[in-house]
């Protein structure tokens, strides 16, 4: 389908690109956090299974997982609220202008760390909502490590205040998170980009554990945010974007 954006501007919806990252139960599955691999596995109640490789009738599986530690996620500020925020409820548009950018965080005392100078030095476009960084190196591997005690590149938080000053709502990484690893409960990038405690702001997102493939050029994409139906916090998301075309 083709979906006009203005006169000259269109996406084609039959050329979607597929930013999520899928749940599995395989031992090789994404982690992070200190959580285990998620679990898939059949109902058992009495004589009833829910295999039908083991004689059941249908497929019928729980799954158990933590969004934060598992998935593609997306957040909003009840991550870091004494009241609870549900990302379902701040949520309520999912097309955005969003732009790519690929930056090779900086080594510093030892992290990685993707600087404010850094995003600085990059062009943002006019009009954009949403920034999507993709780290770099930028490899497969992405899609099923083991990321807890690795200590990952994550932001510097002046860039929360850079990127609300821009009109940027939206943050899509392929990082486990915003923030560092380990840092004593500060979580200073989220706290600066939902402005908590004293101006919270329920709208603003944060997704987390994307991966852009490396034959996805920088530029300025429509991006799509599909969201699960959870009541809570974080839920699985699939960050669809579309390239801009023009007539």
């Amino acid at each position: 389908m083709i979906l006009r954006l203005n006169e000259t501007e269109y996406i084609n919806t039959k050329k979607p690109i597929d930013l999520s990252i899928e749940l599995n139960a395989e031992d090789k599955s994404l982690k992070a956090w200190g959580q285990g691999n998620p679990v898939i596995e059949p109902v058992r109640d009495g004589t009833f299974v829910g295999s039908v490789s083991e004689g059941g009738v249908v497929n019928f599986k729980n799954i158990f997982f933590n969004p934060h530690a598992h998935i593609t996620h997306t957040e909003c500020c009840g991550h870091i609220t004494k009241s609870f925020h549900s990302v379902n409820d701040g949520l309520k548009d999912f097309f955005f202008n969003a732009q790519l950018i690929s930056i090779e965080p900086l080594a510093q005392n030892g992290d990685q760390i993707i600087t404010l100078a850094q995003l600085q030095n990059k062009h943002l476009a006019k009009g954009i909502e949403a920034i999507i960084l993709r780290t770099l190196p930028n490899n497969e591997l992405k899609r099923n490590r083991s990321y807890t005690g690795t200590n990952p590149p994550y932001l510097d938080a002046r860039i929360a205040t850079y990127l609300i000053s821009k009109g940027i709502e939206h943050v899509l990484v392929d990082l486990p998170s915003v923030d560092k690893e380990q840092d004593d409960g500060i979580l200073a990038f989220h706290h600066a980009f939902w402005e908590v405690p004293l101006n919270t702001n329920t709208k603003r997102t944060i997704t987390e554990f994307i991966f852009v493939p490396n034959s996805i050029e920088d530029g300025v994409f429509v991006l799509e945010l599909q969201m699960s139906a959870f009541k809570n916090d974080a839920c699985p998301s699939r960050p669809i974007i579309y390239r801009k075309e023009s007539k």
